[in-house]
């Protein structure tokens, strides 16, 4: 029987149509979970399947979470069967290694989509919950050493039933965190928020019937084309490119992310083999990461355009062996994968930008900051968990500045806002301002690094905190200067000021105590003696570059 074509039309109104479903599932996934990690920060993701698990759509939330939902489908298919899987079920999952998130804290929920009696789709989505268990509040630690310090695993498990969500499985993972009361919230949105991109996939079927999987099909051959095609403009070779994750204070060798990439007519191979073992600290990735970190790089240089789906995944070759930093074999620990990942969407543009200058940006400041205060709060009561990653500076660009105060990359979350954090927290800001000169010079500067000061209004609050690119900083290109490093400052109440390690855990903090947070800046691009003359005047009123700096690194008197 022949194949049976639809108009590219017919396919481009499709796909904005699952597109606007994905994205429905997660505006109700923020606008009725519990947490502010998720609420205010939009720490979430969602996306819609087709019947085989090939990722179709996904909204514009975190990166990240690209690989972890398609795992979650393929583990949920490979466990039940198609022959037990029914209308009415969802199912969920958080362990990395078996079809979970990338990690513990981050749980998927997924649910089949039936029609005319046959499965015809997948609705997922993916939420980080402030606490799973392990051995420290937020679940996430410098000091682990395996991935059972870090919290609760769950595989792919049947939650709902027959429309009914399975409460013992729910029981389990809320107390196994120390904040039942999110838990139960977040848990039961992300089940809501799964049943209306469910109603909206009916919808589309009773719209369009055969021609909606069709459509589906051809949705992930156009991404592939259109990614195979841009990937052929680039100049045939081989590039390379290393940098270094220096957020791990507890290991002796530094950690190396290497990649050699090898680009032929339309195909690309990207070759990890030379990047570091797996590690005793939470700083590993596990290969579905990996190939989400290099599916977000390769279409934001060569096809930002093109739509999200399994059909880009299709377009490259990953090589990575197996128990390197990159490719984790359990029970490497995961819980902050994400400066990892961070460096290998670098390393990928840093060997990319002699063929794609134009495409490529320079450092930036890695989204690898991450901070949690947890304590009793004494207006209530109730135990709290504060987690938040902080911004810091984006890469210049060839044509223009970089972005101050931003998350960039695998990482798309927003900033939490300083109201919310002292109206749920024992906390007070001091202060929250972009750090001048943080940004590397060039013809366009790095953006701006970010510091934050909190002053703790509780007595023993626990501070745990990981710190990326706090000793290797953001690199330039072509000339361009480095940017500043970021650091972890404890200022207590009688005065002292002590620096802390990037990588701390559970410092003890009484009120008075204050913890200043400073976030890297991004690289600049450019020859410095290139930078308008106006720019630099601007950057001086605005605060964002001193006099002394602006007289010292663009050799000019003021």
């Amino acid at each position: 029987m022949q194949h049976r074509k639809i108009d590219a039309v017919m396919v481009e109104i499709v796909g904005n149509l699952l597109l606007s479903i994905a994205e429905e599932v997660g505006v109700v996934l923020i606008k009725s979970s519990f947490s502010s990690n998720i609420k205010e920060r939009h720490d979430c993701s969602s996306a819609v399947f087709d019947a085989k698990g090939n990722l179709v759509a996904q909204a514009e939330h975190i990166p990240m979470h690209l690989g972890s939902m398609l795992d979650s489908i393929q583990a949920i298919i490979t466990r039940y069967g198609y022959d037990d899987i029914h209308d009415g079920d969802m199912f969920i999952a958080n362990d990395p290694y078996n079809g979970g998130g990338s990690h513990l804290p981050d749980i998927v929920v997924a649910a089949p989509v039936f029609a005319d009696g046959k499965l015809i789709a997948w609705v997922a989505n993916i939420a980080h919950h402030s606490d799973i268990g392990g051995i420290v509040p937020g679940s996430t630690s410098g000091d682990v050493t395996n991935l059972f310090q870090e919290g609760l695993r769950l595989p792919a498990l049947r939650v709902c039933q027959n429309g009914r969500i399975n409460q013992e499985i729910f029981e389990i993972i809320i107390e196994n965190s120390r904040i039942h009361k999110e838990r139960v919230g977040d848990l039961n949105a992300q089940v809501a928020a799964n049943k209306i991109g469910i109603k909206r996939v009916i919808e589309a079927y009773e719209k369009y019937g055969e021609d909606l999987d069709l459509a589906m099909e051809d949705l992930q051959l156009y991404s592939e084309k259109s990614l195979r095609a841009g990937i052929a403009k680039i100049k045939d070779g081989t590039y390379h490119f290393a940098d270094y994750v220096d957020d791990m204070d507890n290991l002796e060798d530094e950690v190396k992310i290497d990649v050699v990439i090898d680009v032929a007519g339309e195909d690309i191979t990207l070759d990890f083999s030379d990047s570091s073992p797996q590690v005793p600290a939470n700083i590993n990735v596990t290969y579905g990461g990996l190939l989400a970190t290099v599916f977000y790089t390769l279409k934001a240089m060569i096809g930002p355009n093109i739509a999200s789906n399994s059909g880009i995944y299709r377009a490259f070759k990953v090589i990575a062996k197996p128990g390197t930093i990159v490719n984790a074999l359990e029970p490497a620990p995961l819980g902050e994968r994400m400066s990892t990942c961070q460096r290998v969407v670098e390393v990928i543009l840093g060997a990319m930008s002699e063929a794609m200058p134009e495409q490529v940006l320079a450092c930036s400041h890695d989204g690898g900051t991450s901070v949690n205060l947890s304590g009793t709060d004494p207006r209530t009561g109730d135990f709290f968990i504060y987690p938040e990653g902080v911004a810091g500076g984006e890469g210049a660009h060839f044509d223009r500045d970089g972005m101050g105060g931003v998350q960039v990359h695998m990482t798309n979350t927003s900033n939490q806002p300083v109201e919310v954090l002292e109206m749920e927290n024992p906390l007070l800001v001091e202060n929250y301002s972009l750090r001048m000169d943080s940004g590397g010079i060039g013809q366009y500067r790095g953006g701006l690094g970010i510091e934050r000061t909190i002053c703790m209004l509780a007595d023993n609050v626990r501070f745990t905190g990981h710190g990326g690119r706090q000793y290797v900083p953001a690199w330039g290109l072509f000339g361009g200067g480095e940017g500043k490093t970021g650091a972890f400052y404890l200022h207590t109440k009688d005065g002292r000021v002590e620096r802390l390690s990037s990588v701390c855990t559970g410092v003890e903090l009484n009120k008075g105590d204050k913890i200043q947070v400073l976030t890297p800046g991004g690289g600049g691009y450019g020859n410095p003696c290139l930078r308008d003359h106006e720019l630099i005047l601007q950057d001086i009123e605005d605060g964002k570059v001193s006099l002394s700096e602006a007289e010292k690194s663009y050799n000019i008197k003021l």
